[in-house]
């Protein structure tokens, strides 16, 4: 029980005794007591009990110590509350989510140590946490625990997580300025310590700051220390680059490069036609169904988008497939989305779908054993397709690096065709200020051309 009931008396000195010098206290009616070889010592352990009742902290009367003290005496090590975290929030956390947590966890957990004597190799100990610590496994019957306490995993893993269970500081420890600013550090660096990317910096340090505040919930810490700690966390720049954006004509080109490769060429070719013409994300557009399509002979279609299938680990989704099937993103579960195709697509789909008909479920697109087209197949067909039909400076430079650049340049094409901003964001499933982050200074452009016509409209209207 904590009271402020409390009596701390002088030292006396106890003669003949190995340690002679006795520091007494009574909390609430407990008495209590502490012999020091030195006078020194039994000061020094006085004064922190006199500076802890002028700080107002309540004091334990079955211990006789003081409310921080017990605290951090009780307090777990921050290996073990951080697995705690991820058993917490694994069952409502979408794949996704989880493998985030875990690349989070995995990265500032190595930097809350009490030493680095004898630290295992930091490839291995990243594996260690990311894919045994802080992956959760569920039992039938039983609370969900952390994989390594499931299965057994190899003898260097299991030798990294004993390392890290022994020297793992505790959460009130953890607390302190200089031990969160080591892991913020961390946190800001790849493994072969080159910057990490601004976005990855941020939703990391998200990550961090949501297990201080569930140490909160838990009551181990008071008050998150995180917002306290003098770190200046890299400068966010979502902004395209958009020299390395395609055009119109290189966009074309891509696809139909893509397209030459044979049976997977072709199938696909209008998957990466949805990426560019209707600026679809690859989860939307590995769960777009036939039922989705409305496909005119002649003119502008429309797509009616619902749902998506992101692409994540087996060991990170519930049933152990290797995608999820989920909303739209940031929207709710049955929320659609309605996109205006142009007739270059529509007539992509309607010859796509009559030649190659659909998976068993309706999926427009699917792999060779029916399931979600893998990021690794597309992917390696596009880095062909880039060798095709760009230049040779072009195709060694970033332009048009990765799939999704075909987004970007058919939201740029949008904006730059005069589309209203509101209408691209929507379209394209962007929030107004995503679309004015990632796309600025097309917009801008956008504005400068707007305040030309306002002026000349005003100049036509003096005039009369």
């Amino acid at each position: 029980m904590l009271t402020f009931d409390v009596v701390i008396w002088s030292i006396r000195q106890r003669k003949g005794r190995p340690k002679p010098w006795e520091l007494r206290w009574r909390v609430g009616i407990e008495g209590h007591s502490k012999s020091f070889a030195l006078k020194p010592q039994a000061d020094g352990r006085r004064s922190q009990l006199m500076a802890a009742l002028r700080e107002g902290q309540e004091f334990d009367e079955e211990t006789g110590l003081p409310a921080k003290e017990l605290a951090a005496l009780n307090s777990p090590t921050w290996f073990e509350h951080a697995k705690a975290y991820v058993l917490m929030k694994w069952p409502k956390a979408a794949a996704k989510h989880r493998a985030s947590i875990a690349e989070a966890l995995a990265t500032v957990t190595p930097a809350l140590v009490d030493t680095t004597r004898g630290v295992p190799d930091a490839k291995v100990l990243r594996t260690a946490l990311y894919a045994w610590a802080f992956r959760a496994v569920a039992r039938k019957g039983q609370p969900l625990a952390c994989r390594y306490e499931v299965e057994e995993p190899p003898a260097a893993v299991a030798a990294a997580l004993a390392w890290i269970g022994e020297h793992s500081l505790r959460v009130t420890e953890v607390a302190k300025a200089e031990k969160l600013r080591a892991a913020l550090d961390r946190l800001a660096v790849k493994l072969d310590g080159t910057p990490a990317a601004d976005n990855t910096v941020h939703r990391k340090r998200m990550v961090l700051s949501n297990t201080l505040r569930y140490a909160i919930e838990r009551e181990i810490l008071a008050t998150n220390p995180l917002s306290k700690v003098d770190w200046d966390a890299p400068g966010k720049d979502d902004e395209i680059d958009f020299r390395y954006v395609p055009d119109p004509s290189q966009a074309a080109a891509l696809i139909a490069a893509v397209r030459e490769q044979g049976i997977r060429g072709e199938h696909l070719a209008p998957f990466f036609g949805c990426l560019y013409y209707a600026a679809m994300r690859p989860s939307e557009i590995a769960d777009l169904r036939e039922t989705d399509c409305t496909l005119p002979a002649t003119g502008w279609g429309e797509l009616i988008l619902g749902g998506s299938r992101p692409e994540v680990g087996a060991g990170w989704t519930d049933d152990g497939t290797s995608y999820e099937q989920r909303g739209l993103k940031r929207r709710a579960r049955r929320s659609t989305r309605s996109v205006p195709i142009p007739p270059v697509l529509t007539l992509m789909l309607r010859e796509h779908i009559a030649d190659h008909g659909t998976a068993a479920d309706g999926r427009v697109f699917w792999a060779a054993r029916d399931g979600r087209v893998p990021s690794t197949e597309y992917c390696a067909l596009w880095d062909k397709a880039r060798d095709r039909a760009l230049s040779e400076a072009e195709a060694a430079s970033p332009l048009a690096a990765v799939p999704y650049s075909l987004r970007h340049a058919g939201v740029s094409l949008w904006i730059t065709s005069g589309v209203d901003p509101t209408e691209v964001a929507r379209r394209a499933g962007h929030s107004i200020a995503v679309l004015f982050r990632f796309y600025a200074k097309i917009l801008n452009g956008r504005h400068e051309r707007a305040n030309k016509l306002i002026e000349q409209a005003l100049t036509s209207a003096d005039d009369g």
